[in-house]
């Protein structure tokens, strides 16, 4: 699963690696969570791509009251088309989230110990992502999106047994040409990423928290500083940790 991810490479840098004839000036985001804006870049008809920002949360455009349905953050990889919440953003919606990198949750007999993960060579990424325009009844439109993931590689394994769609530079025009590639030809670049691809480091709980958007949260940690706030989570009792998750959104997770 993926549930929190970071944007902090500069602008420029990302309009390079991607390709989008936009040129947004956004901050580094070091803690972008569900229901924030998300950047996706998207493709047009004509082939232009360009830069845009969603509410992270796909919501399919058939449902009526948003506040009632589940948040999907992501979607399975190897079930998408057929799932009735992600089919027509398949055929239709296909986009690439930029990401410096993401963080994902390990469980352990103390509690969940968070890690930053990252591309080994230090570059952006494009994971494979899907949007849909949600329209209300009164005529007003949102932008979502969610999230493409695959069973982990080795690596991953280790921390979650998901992990982003990572999509290679060389197919970004594939994945993004809804209009002259098909689904199923689309779906064969959903794999998990090589093995020695990405990197983490485990960092201290202060990213679970939302409001916690700075350098530090990506600061590793030493295996003395994990036992800390791991055994804090384990000595808060079952109210008080359902409390945390509340806060935090480790629910997500």
């Amino acid at each position: 699963m993926c549930g929190r991810l970071a944007l902090t490479t500069p602008p420029d840098a990302v309009r390079s690696f991607f390709g989008y004839v936009d040129r947004p000036n956004f901050p580094p985001r070091y803690n972008i969570a569900p229901t924030q804006p998300l950047a996706i870049v998207r493709q047009t008809l004509d082939g232009t791509r360009r830069f845009h920002l969603v509410r992270w949360g796909l919501i399919p455009g058939w449902v009526k009251d948003p506040s009632s349905f589940t948040l999907l953050i992501n979607a399975r990889a190897e079930t998408a088309a057929q799932k009735p919440s992600f089919r027509t953003a398949m055929r239709h919606g296909r986009c690439l989230i930029p990401a410096s990198g993401f963080y994902e949750w390990r469980r352990t007999p103390e509690g969940k110990q968070p890690f930053w993960i990252r591309p080994r060579n230090g570059d952006i990424m494009g994971f494979a992502g899907l949007w849909e325009t949600w329209s209300d009844p009164d005529g007003g439109d949102m932008d979502t999106g969610a999230i493409l993931t695959i069973e982990s590689n080795r690596m991953m394994s280790e921390i979650h047994h998901r992990m982003p769609v990572i999509l290679k530079p060389d197919d970004f025009g594939t994945w993004l040409d809804v209009a002259n590639v098909e689904r199923r030809d689309a779906e064969k670049l959903l794999l998990p990423a090589e093995d020695d691809f990405l990197v983490a480091s485990p960092v201290s709980t202060r990213v679970n928290k939302v409001v916690n958007d700075d350098p530090d949260v990506q600061r590793e940690i030493s295996a003395v500083e994990m036992a800390v706030p791991l055994k804090k989570i384990r000595d808060a009792g079952k109210a008080s940790e359902k409390q945390a998750a509340d806060d935090s959104q480790l629910d997500l997770f």
